[in-house]
């Protein structure tokens, strides 16, 4: 199979309408910080078991089209002795890898990151594609300030995206560019889309700068909303207009599909959200989906919380929560499905 190939096979499954990416990519830090959350000691044999759990939920293919590891959980098996990427293949499930190396500050900026990593990158998702990796993700984020991100954030991530992308692309691995816009802050919708729309023009001129083909990725950017902290918050009407109106700006229609983080929304707000995108427009260029973390875990792993015995709960929840967001990415969620759940 020719490289391009192989990126039409990746890019064909990962962009069906209706399903989306799960992100269980969490570092060791920031998983370690979800388990503690809800009395869970971090281990090693703690992560794996968790995210045993929500790979090994029946029926989540139906939803699910690929799933974004940790290098930790790229060399672990499930519980039935398989690996986790064998195991999701089994289930026609794409594995992917997450390959960056973390934020570092960017000298000369108001303590604004960029993204580390590119180092031996080739050689990394060469070893990587081994275990069965076809797919990849790289985020960069944006901190919104009445003065940040400032042009030369906005610059150096695009670059830096960019040149993941097409290291990924040269050796026939699909790259998720994400540009993540944080909702952190007191910003207004409006707020949002003046920095989103630089940050999306960034990159994709920095793509095609590196002869990156766009055919052959899945973007992965922040939704257009207000800040957690704003006292105005937007209806999901304005965030699906304002999103739209950005996205069309920036994004060429040659990108096949748009998989969206959640960026710390409720999980009932992401999946709204995402249905009101699919809602108001019938006639968009690409997919809109999700590629959710927290959004689509987050009452999981609640009644889960490292007990044996809660670990069928805990798949139906995983399994409702993408059902309903798989319904939202044609169009079709309605409030109304939602059930609170009980963590009693």
């Amino acid at each position: 199979m020719t490289i391009i190939n192989e990126l039409e096979h990746t890019i064909t499954k990962l962009s069906a309408k209706g399903k989306g990416i799960l992100a269980a990519d969490e570092s060791i830090p920031t998983m370690t910080k979800r388990l503690e959350a809800v009395n869970t000691e971090s281990t090693e044999e703690s992560r794996r078991a968790y995210r045993d759990l929500l790979i090994t939920t029946p029926g989540i293919n139906e939803f699910i089209a690929g799933v974004i590891l940790f290098e930790e959980t790229l060399y672990q098996k499930t519980l039935d002795g398989t690996s986790f990427p064998e195991k999701l293949m089994q289930l026609a499930i794409l594995p992917g890898i997450k390959v960056d190396k973390g934020l570092v500050t960017l000298p000369n900026t108001s303590n604004e990151q960029t993204t580390q990593g590119l180092d031996n990158l080739a050689e990394r998702l060469l070893e990587y594609k081994k275990k069965g990796a076809c797919f990849a993700k790289w985020r960069a984020v944006y901190q919104i300030t009445a003065h940040t991100p400032s042009s030369l954030a906005i610059h150096t991530n695009a670059e830096s995206l960019a040149r993941y992308a097409a290291i990924c692309q040269s050796v026939g691995i699909v790259p998720i560019v994400e540009p993540e816009v944080l909702i952190d802050g007191d910003h207004t919708i409006e707020r949002c889309a003046e920095v989103s729309e630089p940050v999306l023009y960034s990159v994709f001129h920095a793509l095609q700068r590196h002869q990156v083909k766009l055919e052959y990725i899945v973007l992965k950017p922040s939704m257009v909303i207000s800040g957690k902290k704003c006292a105005q918050k937007a209806t999901p009407e304005q965030v699906a207009k304002a999103t739209l109106t950005v996205l069309k700006r920036t994004v060429p229609a040659a990108v096949p599909t748009i998989n969206f983080l959640s960026g710390g929304q409720t999980s009932e707000e992401a999946t709204t959200h995402l249905n009101a995108m699919n809602s108001v427009s019938s006639s968009l260029p690409w997919n809109l989906s999700y590629s959710y973390a927290r959004a689509l875990q987050d009452y999981a792993m609640k009644m889960w919380h490292g007990d044996k015995q809660r670990i069928s709960a805990a798949q139906n929840l995983f399994y409702e929560r993408a059902k309903l967001n798989s319904l939202a990415a044609i169009g079709n969620y309605q409030p109304a499905l939602e059930k609170k759940p009980s963590f009693a």
